[in-house]
C-alpha cells in the first residue's frame, strides 16, 4: 500500500507487477500439472487461457515458456505449446529417481507428520477409492496425488519438497492413462493402506518400503500400456490404449 493510500484510508493497493502475475499464473498451471489435470499432447491456446484466467495474454505466455524451460511443456514449431510426452525409457527414468527421493520424504515424514495429518491422509485415500468406484478417474488422479502430496509435505524438507513438485509437474499428466484400462492394481490390499498402517505405528521403514511398493505395482499396468505404445504420442487419450489402424 503507498503511503498516500495509508494517509487517506482509501484501501487502495500498488499495481501488481507484471512479474508477479506470471508467478501466479506459473504456480497455478503448475498445480494443475501435478493434480493431472492436462493429458500429455494437451495444447494451450493462450488467448482462451488469459480470458479463463482473467489476466492478459503477457504473463500467460511467460509462464508457458517458463514450463516450457522445466521440461514440463513442448515448444513445436516456435508457435505451438503442448504438454510434454513421455516415452518409456522416460517414465522408467523418473520412477527410478522417485523410489530414492520420495522414500527419503516419506521416511522423514513418519516422525513429523500428525495424527490430524495421518486422519487427512485416509480420507483422501477414501476419496480415491469412491472415485474410482464412481468412474470419476480426474477425481481420483487428484486425489492420488494429494495423498502423497500431503505425505511429502509432512516431511519438513522444502528443497526436496520442491524437487518432487517439479517430477510430479510431468509425471501428473501421464497418470491420466491409468484408467479405464490400466489402473493401479496390487496383489494384496491397497499399499495405501500400508502407508497408513505404518504411520500410525511410527515405522519410517515400512512406510518407506510401503510408498516404493506403491510405485513399482501400481505402475505395472502403465508400464504395460506404454510397452505397447512406446510413448503416450501413440496412446488414445479417449481409450488409454494404443490406437488401432
Amino acid at each position: 500500500m503507498t503511503e498516500d493510500a495509508a494517509a487517506d484510508g482509501s484501501g487502495a493497493m500498488a499495481p501488481v507487477a507484471r512479474d508477479s502475475l506470471t508467478r501466479i499464473v506459473y504456480n497455478n498451471l503448475r498445480l494443475a500439472l501435478m493434480e493431472g489435470r492436462f493429458w500429455p499432447g494437451h495444447r494451450f491456446k493462450i488467448r482462451e487461457l488469459a480470458a479463463s484466467m482473467r489476466v492478459s495474454e503477457t504473463p500467460i505466455r511467460e509462464a508457458l515458456m517458463q514450463l516450457v524451460r522445466a521440461r514440463a511443456l513442448e515448444l513445436l514449431d516456435g508457435r505451438s505449446i503442448i504438454v510434454a510426452h513421455m516415452s518409456l525409457a522416460q517414465y522408467l527414468e523418473l520412477r527410478t529417481i522417485r523410489l530414492f527421493l520420495e522414500g527419503t520424504a516419506a521416511e522423514s515424514a513418519t516422525a513429523r507428520i500428525t495424527d490430524e495429518g495421518i486422519a487427512q491422509m485416509a480420507a483422501l485415500h477414501e476419496e480415491l477409492v469412491a472415485a474410482e468406484a464412481e468412474k470419476r478417474w480426474s477425481d481420483a488422479v487428484r486425489a492420488n496425488w494429494r495423498f502423497h502430496h500431503r505425505l511429502y509435505e509432512a516431511a519438513e524438507m522444502p528443497e526436496l519438497l520442491a524437487i518432487l513438485d517439479d517430477i510430479w509437474m510431468r509425471n501428473g499428466p501421464l497418470l491420466n492413462y491409468h484408467y479405464p484400462h490400466a489402473p493401479p492394481t496390487y496383489p494384496g490390499p491397497h499399499e495405501h493402506l500400508r502407508v497408513l498402517e505404518n504411520l500410525r505405528r511410527r515405522d519410517a521403514a515400512g512406510v518407506r518400503d510401503a510408498i516404493q511398493t506403491d510405485m513399482r505395482q501400481g505402475g505395472v499396468n502403465l508400464v504395460k500400456l506404454l510397452e505397447a505404445g512406446g510413448d503416450t504420442r501413440n496412446l488414445s487419450r479417449e481409450q488409454g490404449t494404443a490406437p488401432s489402424g
